[in-house]
């Protein structure tokens, strides 16, 4: 009987004219790769990673139906494993963020509401919050409870870190985008061509890495 996998790759339609598998893939790539060079977290992208999940689940079941003899089973195999790595990867770095800059995090999300989106899923927030109380249970045993009673406030202000807005990313242009303010010069203005690539101070395009204007590469 014949195989009704094809040639190309497990990924699928949902069938509905929604956001195609193959598009999810793109755009979780991307996502990935703004959150790797990002100095900041970024708003969470859990509608892409929620779709990849179940086509991960949907891929391995197509996998098992292959013969173990087959060529294409580890060319499936390997892109499974990369899908995977992806998404995992994503998440971690993500968790990463939330642990270094927990306090930071915290207190910008705090200040947003449903209308402009909130930056982290539920489960982040629960996570960071459940950080931060560790982190003041941790300070408290160990050090703060062996101090003179006026110093054994925790006071969360000063241990506040926060992420290096004026690193140096590189980026690919989506699209064409003008009027872009060079920091630290008088108003100097650059444009970008789509396509294009540049070097610039995270904080100059943060707007348009969010909005997909450009790509961190």
């Amino acid at each position: 009987m014949e195989d009704s996998l094809g040639d190309e790759s497990l990924l699928e339609d949902n069938g509905e004219g929604e956001l195609t598998a193959q598009t999810a893939l793109q755009k979780i790539e991307n996502a990935w790769m703004n959150e790797r060079f990002a100095p900041e977290i970024l708003p969470h992208q859990s509608d892409l990673v929620d779709c990849m999940l179940q086509q991960i689940d949907h891929m391995e079941k197509n996998v098992k139906r292959l013969d173990k003899s087959d060529l294409r089973a580890l060319a499936h195999r390997m892109e499974l494993d990369r899908i995977r790595y992806v998404v995992s990867s994503y998440l971690r770095i993500r968790l990463e963020k939330i642990e270094r800059y927990t306090i930071h995090i915290l207190s910008e999300e705090a200040s947003r509401n449903s209308d402009e989106g909130f930056y982290l899923t539920p489960g982040e927030l629960r996570f960071a919050k459940e950080h931060l109380a560790n982190l003041e249970t941790l300070f408290k045993t160990v050090a703060l409870q062996h101090m003179p009673p006026n110093f054994q406030r925790f006071e969360v202000n000063k241990l506040t870190v926060k992420p290096n807005m004026q690193a140096h990313v590189f980026l690919r242009a989506n699209q064409r985008v003008t009027g872009i303010i060079v920091p630290g010069t008088l108003n100097e203005e650059i444009d970008f061509e789509e396509g294009s690539q540049h070097i610039i101070q995270y904080s100059a395009i943060a707007h348009l890495v969010k909005s997909g204007v450009v790509q961190l590469i």
